[in-house]
């Protein structure tokens, strides 16, 4: 697929997209309280959309090991005036949640992408998405945020993720949802250790069997800290150098927080490759 249908936007995949954080949270795992209110949510994502980001991924619920679960309204109230507010002015905006309730209220509030954990495994979940038209992306993961880290097993991670992605794609098309509007993300750091972390990455271009894009979110992970050994704000150069080694192997969305060293290390990249 060369070209995301997400809403009204038809998103070229030619070359790599950034997709830039924004957490509506105070609990986030890297940065949580730097946008507690509306305001500096806002003014955040548009520093990110002027640093290069071509899609804002907007977050009122961490999702980080360990975080507690947030009540739909009070969810609703933080993601929906900082969607309206970027969709006004023109962003490319997703919604970062898993429940179906947000979702349709994000919708509404002009996000043209859901960025679902559980990959639209709620009950109505598919159907609040179905009919929009937005893109979706579909994640695995292993348990559920509270417990994902405590004990992840699996016989072979990238078989068992590669199945489980691709029985999700299936569920969207029945649901009417085309994979013209369909992501896949393997999920690094839900519910895998590092070596399960290492061995998607180093296989990473399995997941191309799917025949959808694929979304990679590394930014600031355990799993940088445990090779680098640097603590959570000291990770951009190896989240870089992470996710160009997955563009390497076929992602074409980079889900990060720094997106200005994002852009620059794809500026060389494109460069080189010549795309």
């Amino acid at each position: 697929m060369s070209v995301l249908h997400a809403g009204p936007y038809r998103l070229s995949l030619l070359k790599p997209l950034i997709m830039g954080i924004v957490n509506a949270t105070p609990d986030s795992f890297s940065d949580g309280g730097r946008c507690q209110d509306a305001r500096s949510a806002i003014q955040h994502a548009l520093q990110l959309r002027d640093e290069g980001a071509d899609i804002l991924d907007v977050g009122g619920e961490s999702t980080r090991p360990g975080a507690e679960r947030v009540p739909v309204n009070e969810e609703i109230s933080r993601v929906v005036p900082v969607i309206e507010a970027l969709a006004y002015q023109g962003c490319v905006v997703s919604v970062d949640t898993k429940k179906p309730e947000v979702m349709r209220a994000a919708l509404e509030a002009g996000a043209v992408m859901v960025n679902d954990v559980m990959a639209l495994q709620a009950p109505s979940a598919l159907e609040a998405v179905a009919k929009s038209g937005a893109a979706v992306c579909l994640m695995h993961m292993q348990g559920e945020p509270q417990t994902m880290q405590q004990a992840p097993v699996y016989g072979n991670v990238v078989d068992e993720v590669l199945q489980f992605l691709e029985g999700r794609v299936r569920a969207c098309e029945a649901a009417g949802i085309p994979r013209t509007r369909l992501l896949v993300d393997p999920g690094f750091g839900f519910g895998k250790t590092l070596q399960h972390n290492l061995a998607l990455l180093q296989h990473l271009e399995r997941l191309l069997e799917l025949d959808v894009p694929l979304l990679v979110g590394m930014s600031r992970k355990s799993m940088l800290g445990q090779l680098t050994g640097r603590e959570i704000d000291q990770r951009e150069f190896a989240g870089v150098a992470a996710h160009l080694m997955a563009v390497v192997r076929g992602a074409r969305v980079l889900r990060v927080h720094q997106v200005a060293a994002m852009r620059d290390a794809l500026a060389i990249w494109n460069a080189v490759e010549g795309t």
